[in-house]
C-alpha cells in the first residue's frame, strides 16, 4: 500500500541496525541502507527528546547531496533515567552496570525519526516506559555474557531473553523500546506521500 504511494521516491534507511532495517523490510517498504559517520556528541543541557532529536538530525546532515526524489530517514534512541541518558556499554562491566541501574525500576526510551528531503526536513519522536522487575547478578551475568547487548542503548533488548524474563509492564510502543516507533514512521512516509 505505502510501497505504491512512494514509487516515485527513493528510500534511504541511514542505519545499520538490523533491527530498523528488518522494520522497513516488514513495512512492506522499497529502501536502500547508506549509513554515514557521524560523531554524536550532544550538548549537555538537552534533556530526553531534545537529545535524540538533536542527534536524529544531525545523522541526517551527512546527506547534503540528495535529489528532490529522495527521501533519507535517520533516527536515534536512548534510555533516560535518573536525569540522564544512557546509550550503549563501553564493556562487559558497563553493560552488567547499566542493566543493575534499570533493575526493580522504571526508565524511559525515546525514540526520534528525521525524515529529511532536498527543501525539507521533518523530526517526530516517541517515548515509551518501561519497568523492569528485580534483577539477579545471575540473571544479569548470563544476558550481558550470552546476548553480548553491546550495541544497544541501555545494554538491553526488549525482544531478547531479559526482556521476556525481566520486563513487568510498559507503557507505550514496544516497538519504540527496539528503536523504532513503526506506526509514526509510517505515518511520517504517509504524509510525504501525500504533500
Amino acid at each position: 500500500m505505502l510501497k505504491e504511494q512512494l514509487k516515485k521516491y527513493n528510500i534511504v534507511l541511514a542505519s545499520g541496525s538490523p533491527r530498523r532495517q528488518d522494520f522497513f523490510s516488514k513495512l512492506d517498504l522499497d529502501f536502500t541502507i547508506d549509513v554515514r559517520e557521524v560523531e554524536e556528541v550532544f550538548d549537555e543541557s538537552l534533556q530526553r527528546e531534545a537529545i535524540t532529536d538533536y542527534l536524529s538530525q544531525l545523522k541526517a546532515s551527512a546527506f547534503n547531496d540528495i535529489s528532490e526524489a529522495t527521501i533519507v530517514v535517520t533516527s536515534d534512541t536512548i534510555v533516560w533515567k535518573d536525569g540522564k541518558a544512557i546509550g550503549k556499554p563501553k564493556d562487559v562491566a558497563d553493560a552488567k552496570r547499566m542493566i543493575r541501574s534499570l533493575s526493580n525500576d522504571m526508565h524511559e526510551v525515546f525514540t526520534s525519526v528525521t525524515f529529511t528531503m532536498a527543501n525539507s526536513q521533518t523530526t517526530v519522536n516517541d517515548v515509551t516506559k518501561v519497568w523492569f522487575k528485580e534483577l539477579t547478578d545471575d540473571e544479569i551475568a548470563f544476558y550481558v555474557d550470552n546476548y553480548k547487548p553491546f550495541d544497544k542503548a541501555g545494554s538491553y533488548g526488549i525482544q531478547d531473553w531479559l526482556g521476556y524474563i525481566g520486563i513487568e509492564k510498559i507503557e507505550g510502543c514496544f516497538f519504540n523500546v527496539m528503536g523504532l516507533p513503526t506506526r509514526k514512521v509510517y505515518q511520517g512516509l504517509l504524509d510525504i506521500a501525500n504533500t
